[in-house]
């Protein structure tokens, strides 16, 4: 019998193991949208165990193991060692069958520590112990994982008002991988808490050096932080919205409600969309200035478990898929830009897999001429970066738009060891291709142009399309 991951796990073809054996399996890594910590690469951080190294921060193993019952003292308790948090989750794989996680975690125990066993209660601590030790070893540090999965570039995602002195100190350094800062200016958005925004707007106007009293200052100090995100060699901006803006508005009603925001007042829902609509399409201008590319993430309500949210903290697995209407403010918000001549190369992700089609046909009409696939419907986000989601997306862009063209995947990760996924979506995208061929839909003269079409997928089209 074969091992679970074997070099065909996923490949149900000829054709597609060829694909993916010959044209994608040995290509480099560019993950242009994570969440990995600067400061863990810049210190080249060891982990203490394999627990620590899985466990530490992934929402998406947390809520597999509340849902199977187990207590949230092994979860993110901090009387708990990470030994006992790996038993707990050693005792959760098991249940996480037809999951991605199940994938994700074998191949990762295969492709980092070279384990082929199934993990579950009775194998546990031999792989605990086995992993345990490699990662005490040379090659397994943080860097070292990296340079495991021949990652070239990684983009990290960062506040306007950080400091980026891990991302400095990186390029200083001359560290073979390019670890990039993403400008990420979500919170000088959030002016839903009067308190908490006066409290970042404060802290803008230290690091910029700018006395921001009116929404005219506010723009000045993102200017000079964007350049300073430029400068350290930042390409890309991404946002994370609940869905788009693009009211009616003007310049005095912008600044009338900033200085209300910061005066304490609560402003209301009307007010709340104007002011969001103002700055988010200024800061799409600030892109298309900077010749960067724009990525917005939408479609996540956040937070839904009030309770939790006050014992955890934000980004602990309490989030889920929104419904929210999109279609007519996105086209408003896309054809403002493009009436001004100032649309930055856009990459739109869904977390709604209803929005698929609509995403799909939302790029074509907003393509130029002047960059092969300008506006990109991005890969499968957050709850669908898994097969079905994924094969949804694919099909999706192929019907409507042009696969050929796609940026392909990203980890959105906050860990070492998940470029896995990259050979996760590797594999579906040749199995796809290849089924195609094999049933033919496409044909099987044509390999090797779709041979370079799946090289263009994996790896090319990013290397391309953003210019690092």
């Amino acid at each position: 019998m074969k091992d679970f991951i074997n070099d065909d796990f996923m490949l149900q073809g000829e054709t597609a193991r060829r694909l993916y054996h010959d044209h994608s399996e040995s290509l480099p890594i560019i993950d242009y949208h994570c969440h990995l910590s600067p400061e863990n690469i810049a210190a080249d951080r060891r982990f203490e165990d394999l627990g620590q190294l899985w466990l530490e921060g992934d929402h998406y193993k947390w809520r597999a193991m509340r849902a199977n019952g187990i207590s949230e003292n092994y979860i993110t308790g901090r009387e708990t060692t990470f030994r006992e948090k790996f038993d707990m989750w050693a005792e959760t794989v098991p249940f996480t069958m037809r999951n991605p996680l199940y994938a994700w975690t074998h191949l990762e125990l295969k492709r980092v520590f070279g384990i082929s066993k199934i993990l579950n209660p009775s194998t546990a601590d031999e792989i605990y112990r086995h992993c345990t030790a490699l990662l005490q070893q040379p090659g397994y540090s943080a860097r070292g994982l990296m340079k495991k999965f021949r990652v070239e570039v990684v983009c990290t995602t960062d506040d306007p008002v950080d400091s980026l002195e891990h991302h400095l100190a990186l390029k200083k350094e001359g560290f073979e991988i390019k670890v990039l800062p993403t400008w990420r200016p979500d919170r000088a958005m959030a002016i839903e808490d009067p308190a908490k925004y006066k409290n970042y707007i404060s802290t803008l106007s230290e690091v910029s050096g700018t006395d921001i009293t009116s929404y005219r200052m506010l723009i000045e100090a993102l200017r000079k932080r964007q350049q300073f995100f430029a400068d350290a060699g930042c390409r890309l901006s991404d946002h994370g919205i609940e869905q788009f803006y693009a009211d009616d508005y003007s310049a005095h009603e912008i600044d009338s409600i900033f200085v209300r925001v910061i005066s304490g007042r609560t402003p209301d829902a009307g007010e709340i969309s104007k002011f969001k609509s103002a700055l988010l399409h200024e800061l799409a201008v600030m892109d298309w200035e900077k010749g960067w590319t724009q990525q917005f993430h939408y479609g996540a309500i956040r937070n839904n478990n009030s309770r939790m949210l006050g014992i955890l903290g934000p980004d602990t697995g309490y989030d889920s898929i929104g419904d929210f209407t999109v279609a007519k403010t996105l086209a408003r918000f896309l054809d403002n830009l493009e009436r001004e001549g100032k649309l930055a190369k856009t990459i739109l992700y869904n977390l709604n897999p209803r929005d698929n089609d609509l995403i799909a046909t939302m790029t074509g009409n907003f393509q130029d001429g002047s960059v092969a696939g300008k506006i990109q419907f991005g890969s499968g986000w957050w709850f669908l970066d898994q097969e079905a989601g994924m094969i949804s997306q694919l099909n999706s862009l192929s019907l409507m738009g042009l696969l050929s063209r796609f940026v392909g995947m990203l980890t959105d990760s906050r860990s070492f060891v998940s470029y896995p996924r990259h050979e996760y979506f590797r594999r579906i995208v040749c199995n796809l291709i290849g089924d195609d061929i094999e049933h033919g839909k496409l044909p099987a003269s044509e390999i090797d142009t779709i041979g370079k079409m799946v090289e263009n997928i994996s790896y090319y089209n990013a290397k391309n399309y953003f210019g690092f």
